[in-house]
């Protein structure tokens, strides 16, 4: 069984390809912006062209437009190649990635950047498990909120006792996710959109 991940949920764009647990390749790169443009190249660049049996993508939350440019093209690979496509969490698999990192599995924290000043946050037991849901809070709920003395993320807040793990997405570490993670794949944006719609006077 292959599987085709895909992640673009936030300023970092990265693919990788599975056989079973196995890591066959994969391709990262912080760019910022221009995830359409970056990532059927980095696809493209796998072996196979990333062709596999089942897709994952990231659905966030995170940034609104590379979580849209993720779940658009898994959900199109997806019909091309008639393979079935899920999702997984942004905020779970940095918690997996700090936990890969542990001598041994404890809590942490996940805040990751959210839009107008907000932090996306989010609070996992050592096993892996969501203590508290996804939210999107303004900086000065962070210290009332985030108690693990583990922290992952980009969001550091330099704790005198606790430890930060500065980290951004990167499907390569899928695997490290718990089992059973999968999501539909519609997208997680944590928080009411940007846009709002324009009132029409009458």
């Amino acid at each position: 069984m292959r599987t085709l991940v895909i992640d673009t949920a936030t300023r970092a764009c990265s693919v990788a390809l599975f056989d079973g647990n196995d890591l066959v390749s994969a391709q990262h790169e912080v760019i910022g912006r221009g995830h359409a443009e970056r990532l059927l190249p980095l696809i493209a660049a796998l072996p196979d062209s990333g062709k596999a049996d089942q897709i994952f993508v990231n659905v966030g939350p995170g940034s609104f437009t590379g979580i849209r440019v993720g779940v658009a093209a898994a959900k199109a690979l997806g019909l091309a190649w008639h393979i079935d496509v899920q999702g997984y969490g942004c905020l779970p698999l940095i918690a997996a990635m700090a936990r890969a990192q542990m001598a041994e599995p404890l809590a942490v924290d996940v805040i990751m950047t959210g839009g107008h000043g907000e932090y996306f946050f989010e609070a996992f037991a050592a096993d892996g498990q969501s203590m508290e849901p996804i939210c999107s809070i303004l900086p000065e709920a962070v210290s009332s909120l985030a108690t693990a003395q583990n922290v992952a993320g980009d969001i550091d807040l330099q704790r005198v006792n606790g430890k930060w793990f500065n980290l951004l997405p990167d499907a390569r570490h899928w695997v490290h996710l718990p089992m059973g993670s999968g999501l539909p794949p519609v997208p997680i944006y944590g928080r009411a959109p940007d846009a709002k719609p324009l009132a029409i006077s009458i």
